[in-house]
């Protein structure tokens, strides 16, 4: 080997690493994911396995077991506790949306967060880790704005992921403007346009999730966070929502509402779907490939069991399932079984991406998760949703607007309004036609949602927390984005200038009068 050659090598492999520093690759990413929901944890691990993927040192902290046994990444279990059985049939039991996340399920959530960070395991993570160990911090995000500490602890850029569609407080973090005039709120159900009356409930209910979020929550979380991030050593939680450089959220617009948004608010939607699906087990695949005539599927998620569904709802589903001229895949815990039938295949675990992207699945019976929805909707498979407690209702309610599926309320739900949803969904070609025509639409991207989150970290890598995309709006307090002080400061010029022009005014028509007054001769003394 020459020394010309030689040197032309050494060249090549300096000019690689080189690129390779700066295009972010090998950077320490430490992925903070403390929910307790293996459906969420789906989501949020599938972000930590593609970067795994792209080249990336990934560690994960994760509350339940590694959904994603075979990915690249490094991942730490922290045995976080989980909301409670009682509690669960408690959400189930409340009919309204809002009162069951804000009034129910944010305080159970937030404890349930405060006592993962506090668990053994994560101390000893952060007291035998360096401040310099990770140079992002990823964090999935539901109502645990204390957890980005640990962006402060480590010194390092934060990146959030939001599971499903921005709520108001996604679109703060990030100075996203409101625009309650016309995109309708993450919970409310409804879809574009809205009518006068819609956008007055989207106002009053803005107003609501306003109070509920800043007027009761806020506190709690601040306390969280000084316990925690203790005010002597960690900056104000305030200044560290600010070292956020984007989030990427488990949404596409093509789902709609269409909206503005600020250049660091990513859609990643159907990040968690696989662009190839998984070979199927060997039992499932044999029923799905010889069922011509098409296959139900019927998932309430991973986070309900049996045990949280009251006898008769059981009986319900039963009776009308087991009398449809379908093979049925039912996932269903625990290992009681609601019944025996023989077009019912039971399973306590089942791949729900790979089964709905077999061609001969016919309908999908769903909760109404995001994922699931989100999944569905990317395979292109009709829906009748009996949607339970959380986001479930609203997302069940745009499916209906958009002509993907029905819903049944769970509350008062009945055998005839179960299997008339299911046959009108089974039997009308209108729901198929317009979710595959979503599908379509849903999947026509410049990239695909695994590309764009490896393109989008990068770049907050090579641009050390790209500031330069965030919102001027962040660094504004509530009064200033109201521009409620200046329109107090010129409120104020217009009053004292109309006061000193009264002033004037008087002073020349009193100065007027003095000079037209006769002038009276004092009478001479004597």
């Amino acid at each position: 080997m020459t020394a010309v050659t030689f040197s032309f090598i050494a060249f090549g492999v300096l000019l690689v690493l080189s690129s390779s520093t700066l295009s972010g690759e090998c950077a320490r990413i430490l992925a903070f994911f403390p929910t307790t929901m293996r459906s969420h944890q789906l989501m949020n691990c599938a972000l930590a396995k593609v970067l795994a993927e792209a080249g990336h040192n990934v560690t994960v902290l994760g509350a339940t077991t590694n959904v994603y046994p075979r990915a690249k990444y490094r991942y730490l279990r922290i045995d976080g506790p989980a909301i409670g059985n009682e509690l669960t049939k408690n959400f189930i039991k409340i009919p309204s949306m809002y009162t069951s996340i804000y009034m129910g399920m944010l305080h159970p959530i937030l404890r349930v967060h405060n006592a993962t960070l506090a668990q053994p395991k994560v101390q000893h993570f952060l007291q035998t880790s360096q401040e310099s160990d990770y140079d992002l911090l990823l964090l999935t995000y539901l109502i645990n704005d204390f957890h980005i500490g640990l962006g402060a602890h480590f010194k390092c850029p934060i990146i959030l992921f939001y599971v499903m569609e921005p709520t108001q407080k996604i679109h703060s973090w990030v100075g996203n403007p409101a625009e309650l005039s016309y995109a309708p709120l993450q919970l409310s159900g409804m879809v574009q346009p809205l009518s006068f009356f819609e956008r007055v409930k989207n106002f009053l209910w803005y107003l609501l999730e306003f109070v509920l979020m800043y007027g009761f929550m806020e506190t709690s979380i601040e306390e969280f966070y000084k316990y925690n991030f203790p005010p002597d050593r960690y900056p104000p939680l305030d200044e560290v929502r600010k070292n956020v450089s984007l989030v990427f959220t488990n949404h596409h617009f093509s789902q709609g509402p269409i909206r503005p948004n600020v250049p660091n608010l990513i859609e990643i939607g159907g990040i968690q779907v696989k662009e190839k699906p998984d070979p199927l087990p060997t039992d499932i695949a044999k029923i799905l490939d010889e069922s011509k005539e098409g296959v139900i599927y019927f998932s309430l998620g991973s986070n309900i069991q049996g045990s949280h569904l009251t006898e008769e709802k059981i009986k319900i589903m039963f009776n009308v399932i087991s009398k449809l001229p379908y093979k049925v895949l039912w996932k269903w815990a625990p290992n009681e079984l609601p019944g025996e039938s023989k077009n019912i295949i039971f399973r306590e675990w089942l791949p729900q991406d790979d089964i709905l992207a077999h061609p001969n699945i016919k309908l999908f019976i769903t909760h109404g998760g995001m994922g699931s929805v989100v999944e569905s909707q990317y395979h292109g498979v009709p829906m009748v949703g009996i949607p339970l407690f959380g986001d479930q209702p609203s997302n069940m309610a745009n499916v209906v607007n958009s002509g993907y599926g029905l819903s049944v309320d769970y509350i008062t739900m009945t055998e005839e309004s179960l299997n008339s949803a299911i046959q009108d969904v089974l039997h009308n070609p209108k729901y198929k036609e317009t979710v595959q025509k979503f599908s379509r639409l849903y999947r026509d991207r410049p990239m695909t949602p695994r590309q764009t989150v490896v393109y989008w970290v990068d770049y907050v890598l090579r641009h050390q927390g790209a500031k330069h995309m965030q919102s001027p709006a962040v660094h504004l307090n509530r009064w200033q984005l109201l521009s409620v002080d200046v329109i107090g400061f010129l409120l104020a010029i217009v009053l004292i200038s109309a006061f000193v022009i009264i002033k004037v005014f008087k002073l020349i028509c009193c100065c007027g009068k003095k000079n037209k007054l006769p002038k009276v001769k004092k009478a001479k003394q004597n």
